[in-house]
């Protein structure tokens, strides 16, 4: 009996050892953690346009895209509609390739680029003295969560024209802009396709926007 309890001990003994140095093993700073998988828009065309000499629209001078302080991050957001809409919640495993406010504006240079010239208005070119520029104040880019199961990608933003005059920028157009794309599955990948496809959607609507601003300057320049 006495060989047996001996024998139950030193087992109960060793469990206990390889438990607190699976323990230890979790605890030590080098063990790897989990990387966070990367996203952005994805690659745009895999293709070169045409040259063409003669843009069917005229120059635009494209700002850098401004955002609130909650979507100054790579952090790839979602909220809880049914739970607690005021909490803006961060993917731990998750995250842009560059702020959301960055990637919206290669995105939109690169769409907009396709039919006329777009400037920066960073690198100092001189504008044709008509052209109008483009601002852009990003206040919302996350995935909306309806429900556990259901959720889509919501971009709000606000679109500014303006154009040189006298040294200062006159008030040409302003307007707001609010878009939701469903989501395929409720995760972080799924709210990555919504926010892209949403993204996508609302420069869109700014491009067809911005054409009939244009139009309107047109007719009001020519009474």
């Amino acid at each position: 009996m006495k060989s047996v309890a001996i024998e139950v001990h030193s087992t109960r003994a060793r469990a206990l050892f390889v438990c607190m140095a699976l323990a230890l093993g979790a605890c030590s700073p080098l063990q790897p953690h989990p990387r966070a998988l990367v996203y952005d828009f994805g690659p745009g065309p895999v293709a070169s346009s045409p040259v063409n000499r003669m843009a069917p629209l005229p120059a635009l001078v494209l700002a850098e895209v401004d955002a609130n302080a909650a979507l100054d991050s790579t952090a790839v957001l979602y909220r809880l509609a049914y739970s607690d809409a005021q909490q803006l919640r961060p993917y731990a495993q998750a995250r842009w390739s560059m702020a959301p406010a960055l990637l919206l504006r290669q995105r939109l240079r690169e769409q907009l680029g396709q039919r006329r010239p777009v400037l920066n208005a960073a690198q100092g070119m001189v504008a044709p003295p008509a052209a109008l520029s483009l601002h852009l104040e990003l206040d919302e880019f996350s995935q909306l969560f309806e429900s556990a199961e259901r959720s889509s990608g919501l971009v709000r933003l606000r679109a500014t024209v303006g154009q040189a005059a006298n040294g200062m920028e006159r008030l040409v157009a302003q307007r707001s802009f609010v878009v939701q794309r469903a989501a395929s599955t409720a995760d972080a990948a799924g709210g990555v396709r919504a926010l892209t496809a949403a993204a996508d959607a609302v420069i869109e609507e700014i491009a067809q926007w911005l054409e009939q601003v244009e139009k309107a300057e047109r007719v009001q320049g020519a009474k």
